[in-house]
């Protein structure tokens, strides 16, 4: 018979003084690397000007100083005249794709925000409604402040309203300046699931979608998961779960890697949501990827699995009934010492549990 005092005593040396929370904000103090390069990673929230696109970096710097903000304005006004309109609209959107300092704050000064909006209802001019959505995207990419200006000109319904475009370029640069206003933060991504954005996005998780389209997707379904003070509400977590589950999956690496660390943000949010987790039968399909080829994949399955063992003696166990542990050997012996120290973590997870959970790392080490 185990001994009744043994977890506790055991918990008292790993973790003096510490409960769960406490446990787990430590956690990701030392690994605050890893979401921090992930977060860099991922947060590309500028649309540049394709290559193919005539104007490059000193083109655009040369038309920023060229440019009457004044007089441009006044043509992106010009709804009697589309030509002129759709043209200045698109100067404004090249002007916001600058990879050098994007001047957003002045044509936010310039009064061009309410006019982009309007061009976004314009359902008999599609390419009008693509720039200005494009521009939009842009100055949403900037600061929190700058985000909420795009927010606050009333731009977000009718993104929603864009993503039931028949135009699929529309839709997608809805989905992306989506992602920019749900990526600020809990209370603007509320606002938008509360505006009801979950459904039409994951409408276009279907075979036919192209895969940049879907990797935008995805990207967005990363930041809705992303913020935990507080996290998403539960019924989001519920809708998105299923899609999350089909994802993974997915053969594109930037897909997968987003989707496991979609399913690692979630993991992070408490007991409740890891067994919303455990729940909906991804667990299975997610251990092999400790020992996928891709290290952004490993890195983004430690993650989610390591949050899982940060649960109940029962939640880890679901862990390890998956054979997780056969994975550790080659993990804890990876050139990346990132993966390392992950690995170390998810061991003394385990090893704060019962008797047979240590027992089992034991077992796996021989």
């Amino acid at each position: 018979m185990a001994d009744p005092g043994y977890k506790s005593r055991l918990q008292n040396f790993k973790n003096r003084g510490k409960d769960q929370d406490e446990m787990r904000r430590r956690r990701n103090e030392v690994t605050v690397e890893l979401r921090k390069n992930k977060r860099e990673e991922t947060l590309q929230k500028r649309r540049n000007v394709p290559v193919v696109d005539s104007t490059d970096e000193d083109d655009i710097e040369k038309s920023l100083s060229n440019t009457n903000l004044e007089q441009l304005v006044a043509q992106a006004a010009a709804d009697d005249n589309p030509p002129l309109q759709l043209m200045a609209i698109q100067s404004a959107r090249k002007l916001l794709s600058s990879d050098r300092n994007p001047p957003i704050d002045a044509l936010i000064d310039s009064k061009i925000l309410p006019i982009l909006v309007k061009c976004l209802e314009r359902q008999d001019n599609p390419a009008l409604q693509f720039e200005a959505a494009w521009a939009l995207t842009n100055i949403a990419s900037g600061t929190s402040a700058q985000t909420n200006k795009v927010v606050q000109a009333g731009a977000v319904p009718l993104f929603l309203m864009l993503l039931h475009s028949p135009r699929q370029n529309v839709c997608e640069q809805a989905v992306w300046a989506l992602g920019n206003v749900i990526g600020d933060g809990p209370v603007l991504r509320d606002y938008v699931i509360q505006l009801g954005v979950v459904e039409p996005l994951l409408s276009f998780i279907k075979p036919e979608i192209p895969i940049p389209f879907l990797r935008n997707v995805t990207w967005v379904i990363v930041n809705l998961c992303r913020n935990k003070d507080p996290p998403p509400p539960m019924a989001t977590i519920e809708e998105l779960l299923p899609a999350l589950n089909a994802l993974i999956h997915h053969t594109d690496v930037n897909i997968l890697v987003d989707t496991v660390w979609a399913l690692s943000y979630l993991t992070d949010g408490g007991n409740d949501q890891i067994q919303m987790v455990i729940d909906s039968g991804v667990v299975p399909k997610l251990i092999p990827l400790l020992s996928h080829k891709e290290v952004k994949v490993q890195t983004a399955a430690l993650r989610a699995v390591g949050n899982i063992v940060t649960g109940t003696d029962e939640q880890t166990q679901v862990v390890l009934n998956f054979d997780a542990l056969s994975h550790f050997p080659a993990l804890l012996t990876h050139p990346k010492e990132k993966i390392c120290k992950e690995a170390v973590w998810f061991l003394s997870n385990i090893t704060a549990g019962n008797q047979s959970q240590v027992q089992a790392v034991i077992d796996a080490g021989k």
